[in-house]
């Protein structure tokens, strides 16, 4: 049986990558929030970093360090200097935990349904930038998508993982001007340290037994070791993929 479509999937794995992937979602803060400011910067120069423009009113001038700190821990931010006067973002003085809360709750929808240009610009205005142009925002979301790639094809070699949890939750999502269910696939394991970490997540059409078998080898190609016991629900399709990939694993 799967979750209901209640179950807010981005709020649980924003609470699973800050709690247990700290240096993932530091970088990501990181990567996300030093690309904003680099876009704000442009805007107060008037024209994106090395264009020659006549609207042209500043030119920048290398970076500053600044800790930040967050749930992740301190992330030590670049801030862009300018020639003429100075730059510092509002957001990261006056709105710092409404900033950071923002950026967690990007970086965990970003890994779960991909990084939009619509979403950027929301982001981004609720922080109070509202002069990014269209190919600074582009640029914004391509930084973070590729962070994001990055971490799901990652190795997994913090293992053994001893203990793992899967699940299965149904969202709805648009697809081609219709409303549709989708079934995100998810996995959840203890690392060598005791830390628990998101293995993995995937979205299929169906949760069956062929789905939760990709899903399950996908794991163990990238590394996944030493799974002595699995929980989950009963679902047949589900159990005979444990059976099959992790052989010898208790259930």
């Amino acid at each position: 049986m799967t979750a209901p479509e209640i179950v807010p999937l981005a709020g649980l794995l924003e609470e699973n990558l800050a709690s247990a992937s700290p240096d993932f979602l530091r970088a990501m803060v990181k990567t996300f929030a030093e690309a904003l400011m680099s876009a704000d910067a442009d805007a107060v120069c008037g024209a994106e970093y090395g264009q020659v423009s006549d609207e042209r009113v500043n030119q920048r001038n290398g970076y500053r360090p600044r800790s930040w700190d967050t749930r992740a821990g301190t992330v030590e931010l670049a801030i862009p200097k300018i020639r003429s006067g100075s730059y510092f973002p509002s957001w990261l003085l006056e709105r710092r935990r409404r900033a950071e809360q923002a950026l967690v709750s990007v970086v965990a929808t970003a890994y779960l349904l991909g990084v939009s240009t619509r979403r950027v610009t929301k982001l981004a205005e609720s922080l109070g930038v509202t002069q990014l142009s269209k190919s600074q925002v582009s640029e914004m979301a391509k930084h973070l998508d590729a962070r994001v790639a990055e971490f799901r094809n990652r190795p997994l070699d913090a293992g053994p993982y001893t203990f793992v949890w899967l699940d299965a939750l149904t969202q709805k999502v648009r697809e081609g001007g219709r409303v549709v269910n989708v079934h995100c696939l998810v996995a959840v394991g203890v690392n060598a340290e005791g830390q628990r970490e998101v293995l993995g997540l995937d979205v299929a059409a169906a949760e069956d037994g062929a789905g939760w078998l990709a899903f399950l080898r996908g794991l163990v190609a990238r590394g996944l070791t030493g799974v002595q016991l699995v929980v989950s629900d009963a679902h047949a399709g589900l159990v005979e993929a444990i059976g099959a990939a992790l052989p010898g694993t208790a259930w």
